[in-house]
């Protein structure tokens, strides 16, 4: 039987094991329970509509016995009144529960992750991670309060940064997918974010370097080549001196990493970034002096085949007689790939005068030289890879001295 006693400081401290269970004698339904490892907690019994509740009040080590006791009157109380306290507590839980669920950050790791788990593993962090690093201003709002106008100043700030309209736009989609999945399960009632426009990208931005510019880039990659092998050099006389490990040498290498034939790659084949990392050493022919862009590494998706000119076949032959280790020209960590070399061309561009350029505009140059010099747009077209002729119509009205000498020849 379990024990009948008032429950108060000196019955609880007196409570063992054995005992289980302590009924007080005053209020009916109060009582305390203690479970194999000695942990007492507090609980009202009490009916109502022929339903029975055991009410948890609180646990012994955060309430005291007579805390305990006034809680148990207070919750006797409002049973006595018609109310289901056990269903109202529940269904406090569940506002805080979804509640707390509406917070921006909470809601992309307990409920947004889990679904982009499922629909596809490869991708999920990396969009778990986009999103809370690039709004991580938002993380700590309830997603109730975030607006568009909120989003829109985040828009405008990138703009005025230089950011893609491109990568803003993939930006602003990911958050108004995540939106309106929150929509969709019940988070928030609704979002005002789709009203938020795609930023329409400037295709007829072409950018090249002029003669001088270009002088200017050459000269760069020869100081840059000459000072980190006058370093690698300057470097390894002091570690002699000291008697460490000597680091490689430059002496007999034609290019001291991959930036400059990276390139210079792209000044004369107009490849695109993704292709330049993904070339393989199978898609070049010396011999024959052309290299094949592969339809999986093509933006096109379909492949094509570009001539090589002496400067392109003169750096490839001098880069593949550094040491062909690997399948791919331009490879990194582990033998994979290069990822990015934003790094290194950015510390090149800043050598130079050059401004409002960027590594992509090699080939708006590659193919604005072969214009400038007579090229027809469709060969211009074939060679860069370009699904149909409007995207090259872009290079027509360039150099328009090259078109007056043309009519001047039929004067």
């Amino acid at each position: 039987m379990p024990l009948r006693k008032k429950i108060s400081a000196s019955s609880i401290k007196a409570l063992r094991i054995e005992d289980k269970r302590l009924n007080d004698t005053e209020i009916a339904g109060f009582h305390a329970r203690i479970s194999s490892k000695g942990a007492i907690k507090y609980y009202l019994y009490y009916r109502i509509n022929g339903k029975q509740t055991n009410y948890f009040l609180g646990s012994a080590s955060d309430i005291t016995p007579a805390q305990a006791r006034d809680l148990a009157k207070e919750k006797v109380g409002e049973v006595v009144q018609g109310k289901d306290v056990h269903t109202e507590r529940r269904q406090i839980k569940q506002t805080l529960e979804a509640e707390k669920h509406q917070i921006f950050g909470v809601f992309l790791e307990e409920k947004y992750l889990p679904f982009l788990m499922a629909r596809n593993p490869k991708t999920a962090n990396r969009t778990y991670t986009h999103l809370k690093n690039i709004f991580h201003f938002l993380v700590d709002m309830p997603m109730s309060e975030i607006s568009a106008w909120e989003v829109q100043k985040w828009i405008s700030e990138r703009r005025k940064q230089g950011t893609k309209p491109a990568t803003i736009n993939y930006s602003v989609n990911t958050l108004k997918g995540a939106f309106s999945r929150a929509v969709e399960w019940g988070v928030i009632e609704q979002s005002d974010l789709k009203s938020i426009k795609t930023i329409k990208e400037d295709n007829t931005r072409i950018r090249y370097l002029s003669e001088v510019e270009e002088i200017e880039l050459l000269n760069a990659m020869r100081q840059r080549d000459t000072e980190l092998r006058e370093k690698r050099d300057s470097g390894n006389a002091f570690r002699e001196q000291r008697g460490y490990e000597l680091l490689p040498s430059f002496e007999k290498l034609s290019y001291v990493d991959h930036i400059e034939p990276l390139v210079l790659l792209a000044m004369n084949t107009g490849l695109r970034r993704g292709e330049l990392m993904g070339l393989e050493w199978p898609d070049i022919n010396l011999t024959q002096k052309y290299l094949t862009v592969r339809a999986t590494i093509a933006k096109s998706k379909k492949h094509r085949i570009v001539p090589l000119n002496s400067t392109a076949l003169g750096v490839l032959k001098k880069w593949k007689a550094q040491g062909e280790r690997n399948s791919y020209v331009f490879f990194g960590e582990d033998d994979n790939p290069i990822k990015d070399f934003k790094k290194g061309w950015n510390a090149l561009l800043s050598r130079t005068n050059i401004f409002d350029f960027r590594f992509h505009d090699l080939r708006h140059h590659f193919a604005s030289k072969l214009v400038m010099n007579g090229v027809d747009l469709n060969t211009v077209r074939e060679l860069l890879g370009h699904a149909d002729l409007q995207m090259t119509l872009r290079y027509a009205h360039l150099a328009p001295e090259h078109k007056a000498s043309a009519v001047n020849s039929i004067g």
